[in-house]
């Protein structure tokens, strides 16, 4: 069996318009500077570090432009920042007791197994594998590769599944096509007249998650849109203009 998407003149036309009441926002104008650049500066240990702990510390929790997260994240320098973490002897103490006198941050005491298993396995010889993988992307952005990646980043990594693994990728500037869908994003797609009514709770299965990427990317490329940009469109959209040079996370 096969499923056909097919995209009406009047789908586009609300793509656009919608699109165009948000692209001049600050969220959306970096989405568009960082992911569709045509050169992709090579990803640190500090940078992808610093990815992965935005994508788990934002996983079950609200991050809007003033939430304890997006304050946390965006503190100078980063308060579990890749070499403070690989130089301590107790990251799992480290990481809940930062997170604990900072405030505010739901699951400290989970967020900080995922950190510390994450560091064990990347300090025990997955960087070469996960640097392999992200060079792919960053010098050939296909939509098979970052599925690839998003599959790669899924499988291997604690705290990860279908959403955060492409946030993570997406937020390195490596993917166009392969979005984070979450709850806005279901919302946003039943109130724009998605042909099935969605849910948000079932996105932690691949390919309920896989079937919904796929109209979403159907929609954009019938639309003329990558999909990382209607992306941000929706996410900023949800908090009403919100985000700033200043306190945008990704």
């Amino acid at each position: 069996m096969k499923i056909v998407w097919d995209v009406e003149s009047r789908d586009i036309e609300k793509v656009r318009t919608f699109l165009d009441l948000h692209r001049s926002d600050a969220f959306v104008q970096r989405r568009i500077r960082k992911n569709l650049s045509d050169t992709k500066p090579e990803v640190s240990k500090d940078d992808f570090w610093y990815a992965m702990m935005s994508c788990l510390l934002t996983t079950q929790q609200r991050s809007g432009p003033d939430s304890a997260v997006t304050r946390f994240i965006n503190t100078q320098p980063f308060p579990l920042n890749y070499r403070l973490c690989v130089s301590s002897d107790d990251v799992h103490t480290l990481a809940q007791q930062t997170m604990g006198s900072f405030g505010g941050i739901r699951f400290s005491n989970r967020l900080s197994g995922h950190i510390a298993e994450n560091l064990h396995l990347l300090e025990q010889g997955l960087w070469e594998e996960a640097f392999a993988i992200l060079d792919t992307l960053r010098l050939d952005q296909t939509l098979q590769r970052e599925r690839e990646a998003a599959d790669f980043i899924d499988n291997r990594f604690e705290g990860f599944g279908p959403k955060q693994s492409r946030n993570l990728l997406q937020s390195l500037g490596l993917t166009k096509y392969e979005v984070p869908i979450d709850s806005r994003i279901t919302k946003w797609l039943n109130r724009f007249g998605f042909p099935v009514r969605l849910s948000a709770q079932a996105l932690s299965d691949r390919h309920y998650y896989r079937f919904v990427s796929e109209g979403f990317q159907q929609l954009c490329a019938q639309s003329g849109v990558y999909p990382c940009v209607l992306d941000a469109a929706i996410f900023s959209s949800f908090d009403e203009g919100g985000w700033s040079e200043e306190n945008v996370i990704w």
